[in-house]
């Protein structure tokens, strides 16, 4: 037998939090004083004591891992709980990381905001294209949406491309319809040459020509991508310029760094 605080010492919890799944009923003591009322534990109640606070910090309330003990859970079924739990939490820090990088961003955007430079921006007229692509809908244009969506898009288009063996001709390219719930339909693409065949299980579509596209150059990660997207969208204002399409971002150089991606953003214009 053990005393509570040596029990507590040994399963690496608190004599409080012994005291509470006491008076709930979760983990009763193995022997309690009449006289004294000191509680006294076996070593073999700390196996139920590790399920416990294994379930409760998967996020579970008290009263769920009391049902969860009742049920008599497995050690295998607390693995695979375990499993799902991280699985989650790593979910959810992704996404955390990403807001992070989106607010960083913004705020670099704001620090940019009447220091912008524009003379990079370059008017010209850009062909009509046939591409193979993929499209996927993500839930707004914000980047902890748009990022999950559009990178294994792109990995998936190159996988069937290859397989196909399909020759890629030209850079990927990027671009977004939105939809009218506020959500936004995804296309990736890629110029190709090779004989259009359903079993590639790619859509065929053609990029209409632009007669007018403002264009600038991006250098870093599209989560980046705030600052230049204003500065072409001032000149564009400051010019006589209206937007009268679509965007495309076309991917000229995409390492393994993205510090090191460079990527032209196109906006068809018209004058006003």
């Amino acid at each position: 037998m053990f005393s509570i605080g040596d029990f507590a010492r040994l399963g690496l919890v608190s004599v409080r939090m012994l005291r509470h799944y006491d008076a709930i009923g979760l983990l009763r003591p193995a022997h309690v004083d009449p006289a004294t009322g000191y509680r006294s534990y076996q070593a073999a109640q700390l196996s139920r004591l590790n399920r416990i606070v294994a379930i409760k910090d998967l996020g579970f309330t008290l009263e769920q891992v009391r049902a969860i003990l009742d049920d008599k859970v497995s050690t295998e079924e607390l693995h695979g709980m375990v499993r799902l739990r991280r699985a989650q939490l790593e979910a959810r820090i992704s996404a955390d990381l990403a807001r992070l990088r989106g607010v960083e961003a913004r705020l670099r955007t704001i620090e940019t905001e009447g220091h912008m430079h524009t003379d990079e921006v370059v008017l010209k007229e850009i062909a009509a294209t046939r591409v193979a692509e993929l499209s996927a809908r993500a839930a707004s244009y914000e980047g902890e949406d748009i990022g999950p969506v559009i990178k294994p898009l792109f990995v998936e288009l190159c996988g069937r491309l290859e397989s196909a063996r399909v020759t890629i001709a030209g850079p990927g390219i990027a671009y977004y319809i939105p939809e009218d719930d506020g959500a936004v339909m995804v296309h990736v693409a890629f110029p190709f040459t090779a004989e259009e065949k359903d079993e590639y299980d790619v859509q065929f579509v053609t990029l209409p020509r632009i007669e007018t596209a403002a264009t600038i150059i991006h250098h870093g990660p599209m989560e980046e991508v705030g600052p230049t997207f204003q500065a072409l969208a001032h000149w564009i204002e400051a010019n006589g310029y209206r937007s009268s399409g679509l965007a495309r971002e076309i991917s000229l150089h995409c390492p393994d760094d993205l510090a090191e991606w460079v990527t032209e953003l196109q906006i068809e214009v018209t004058p006003v």
